[in-house]
């Protein structure tokens, strides 16, 4: 195991933090501590720490699950002194390891919700992070409002001082800080959604107001909630990746980690109480990331559900595979060349060229191993997001519809859950109910069409697309996927 002692006698090729830990004092909570977190924000943060006057910025880790998976994790944690080695892996195979030392404390709420609690109300945590998923800010899919009917909701808002959700932690959190007398710390979200701050603004409000209009006053004047863009490919570790990853680093590490060299996280300076000296350590601190946002969603994220949805249909596990595919890599280019480069803004400092060149090296990387099944889930919430602003376009400017036209058509086929070689694998829609399903396994291919993830572009005139969609669709059934690529 990494412990503080093993620090001392860590193998050739690894590097220890900067710093000593026990000067390190907690100044973040994180809730989600997943691999996104440890390579991304923890790796800001460890950076951050090495820095002259910057140990107070250490990581307080909650998990909010419980279950045998949740304990390990945690016990595994508390094992290792919260350590864990990151290991950096260029396309080219190059890697760097280093062991992360931001993360001081790590709690299961369901087991310590009080020190939880008592973490939260303390002026000495400044800043509430989160990586909970695009799908964990309970926001209805129909109204856009926090969804207060929620069964989880119902019970936090019953017994306000013994919370079970995040947003039941972070109110009761800020509501002792008010009435302490203390400053409200910033709540700043690191999932991957467009203007995740003025999401995370929608759903904390929208509790606090259920809970107590004045408290939820006192909130929106004294708590920010600023935009964030992250980025950086993170794939799973299995049981045999991370075997690998210790043989290789010659660590015994419970809680091995890989990651792609690129990171990127540009975001909006507006913090409640103080924060680290992030521009410092790599981090683009601006006023508006809305086309650093932009910029990635409708480059790199789009072009990863095409691969995906394309690779899982003609039976690749992997995105390296998917774009080693010289067709699908030509698909690629096409569809960022011809329909979103022409019709995007570059974020200030950004080449839109060399950021295409650095997606295409970024997907072929194969220390990677991220798998298209991982990537092509919850496609109807990601096609709405990543696709939308692009479709909008072709369709409003009268444009050619052949590229969109079969990433929506693949979308559909991958949905069926059957590949050309006669494999089978379970699509994970993670919001579709019995109704969602049978329209999406349907044979008579208009009923696909009601998916919400045509919702974005229903309100325009979208029957061409429509069209070329179920031609394509037809087309991949009887002469598969290479057959209806567009030229």
């Amino acid at each position: 195991m990494i412990t503080r002692e093993t620090l001392q006698h860590l193998p050739e090729g690894v590097a220890a933090p900067s710093y000593d830990l026990k000067d390190i004092k907690p100044g973040i909570l994180h809730f989600g501590v997943g691999n996104f977190f440890r390579a991304h924000e923890a790796y800001y943060i460890n950076k951050v720490l090495g820095l002259a006057g910057q140990h107070h910025w250490g990581i307080v880790g909650v998990g909010l699950t419980s279950g045998e998976r949740s304990k390990q994790k945690a016990d595994d944690f508390k094992r290792q002194d919260c350590l864990f080695s990151l290991t950096e892996t260029a396309p080219s195979g190059e890697s760097k390891r280093n062991v992360i030392g931001a993360l001081r404390d790590y709690l299961l709420a369901p087991e310590k919700p009080e020190a939880v609690l008592n973490y939260l109300s303390d002026p000495a945590i400044k800043i509430v992070s989160m990586t909970i998923t695009e799908g964990g800010y309970n926001i209805d899919e129909h109204s856009g409002e926090f969804d207060v009917e929620n069964d989880a909701v119902q019970r936090d808002l019953a017994n306000p001082e013994s919370p079970s959700t995040i947003f039941g932690y972070v109110v009761e959190g800020l509501r002792r800080r008010r009435d302490a007398g203390n400053r409200a710390f910033t709540i700043m979200s690191c999932d991957n959604l467009r203007h995740n701050g003025n999401v995370a603004r929608k759903a904390f409000l929208g509790y606090a107001q259920a809970r107590d209009p004045e408290l939820a006053s006192w909130i929106e004047a004294n708590a920010t909630f600023p935009n964030a863009m992250v980025d950086r490919i993170t794939p799973t570790v299995s049981s045999a990746i991370a075997e690998r990853l210790n043989r290789e680093s010659g660590l015994d590490d419970l809680l091995p980690l890989v990651a792609e060299d690129f990171t990127q996280w540009v975001v909006e300076d507006g913090f409640a109480d103080g924060r680290p000296a992030l521009e410092e350590v790599g981090v683009q601190m601006v006023d508006d990331v809305t086309d650093y946002e932009f910029m990635k969603i409708r480059m790199l994220n789009a072009s990863h559900i095409f691969l995906a949805f394309s690779g899982l249909l003609l039976g690749y596990d992997h995105i390296d595979e998917s774009i080693n595919d010289p067709d699908l890599r030509k698909l690629v280019e096409s569809y960022l060349d011809t329909d979103v480069i022409p019709t995007l803004k570059a974020a200030p400092g950004e080449d839109l060229e060399k950021y295409k060149e650095s997606v295409i090296s970024r997907f072929s990387n194969p220390a990677m191993a991220d798998q298209n099944l991982r990537i092509g889930s919850d496609g109807a919430s990601k096609v709405q997001v990543f696709w939308t602003a692009t479709i909008q376009n072709l369709i409003n400017e009268k444009l050619p519809l052949d590229r969109v036209a079969y990433g929506l058509a693949a979308y559909l086929e991958m949905l069926r859950g059957k590949n050309e070689q006669g494999g089978t694998f379970d699509p994970i829609e993670p919001t579709f109910t019995a109704d969602t399903w049978a329209l999406a396994k349907s044979d008579d291919f208009a009923e696909a069409l009601k998916l919400p993830a045509f919702d974005g572009w229903r309100k325009l005139n979208h029957e061409a697309l429509d069209e070329k969609v179920n031609e394509l669709r037809k087309i991949i059934r009887e002469k598969g996927v290479k057959a209806a690529l567009p030229n």
